[in-house]
């Protein structure tokens, strides 16, 4: 897996890049590595985080490049006014095409779990194809907990396809070597000019290669004949 950063927006007050899974979004306590911050530094920006995605989540990632865009957005988030769109391969589920999933959640140190002493949780799904071994889903992530995508699928039934931390790894039959979860997509009004932004982040080559993996098999999975009704006497 590459651990190139691509520029997907650039203006005079923010970036939105693209995060290779692997790479730390930021200086993490107990975390070693490379970070986006010090990639995107390396090229001249000065930049600062707005907020994060988990070392093995790859996907769009927001910096500011001044201390006012920097407060303007982190009021978008507390506002819930920035909408952030995730794809996710999932197992043994969801059976409904969209839902919702609002366990609370506990931040219990590098782990999380539901719990009624937790903070609300808001997560939306929207099933976008299915496969004879995991569905496609397109997430919305409302509030943004700790882990909160792959955990409130794990507790639903619905594990991530290579999800060691939350998931049924051992019953994972793709055992892939790192969650299948991209953040896909951010749309938000630009804190400064007004102006409308979508920025979208393509699958990486690992997950397209896994999606395709994924779903040819059910499309060349042979279909099952159905036998036909008695005929009635005459």
């Amino acid at each position: 897996m590459s651990q190139d950063v691509e520029i997907l927006h650039e203006d005079e007050h923010l970036l939105v890049v693209s995060k290779p899974s692997g790479l730390l979004s930021v200086p993490t306590p107990g975390a070693e590595g490379r970070t986006v911050l010090d990639a995107v530094r390396e090229r001249g920006y000065a930049v600062s985080p707005v907020h994060r995605l988990d070392r093995e989540v790859s996907g769009a990632l927001l910096l500011a490049r001044d201390a006012a865009t920097r407060a303007a957005l982190e009021a978008l988030f507390r506002e819930r006014a920035l909408r952030k769109f995730y794809w996710a391969l999932v197992l043994m589920g969801p059976k409904r095409d969209e839902g919702v999933i609002n366990f609370p959640i506990l931040e219990d140190g590098a782990h999380a779990r539901v719990s009624a002493m937790g903070k609300p949780a808001r997560t939306l799904y929207r099933v976008t194809e299915r496969g004879m071994a995991a569905n496609e889903v397109e997430v919305e992530l409302v509030t943004g907990r700790y882990n909160q995508i792959r955990l409130h699928f794990a507790h639903s039934g619905w594990p991530l396809v290579g999800d060691r931390k939350y998931g049924k790894f051992k019953q994972d039959p793709f055992r892939f070597p790192r969650v299948a979860l991209h953040a896909r997509r951010l749309e938000f009004t630009h804190p400064i000019t007004g102006q409308p932004l979508v920025v979208e982040a393509p699958l990486p080559p690992e997950l397209a290669s896994l999606r395709e993996r994924v779903f040819s098999v059910a499309r060349h999975a042979p279909k099952k004949r159905r036998t036909p009704p008695p005929e009635s006497g005459g």
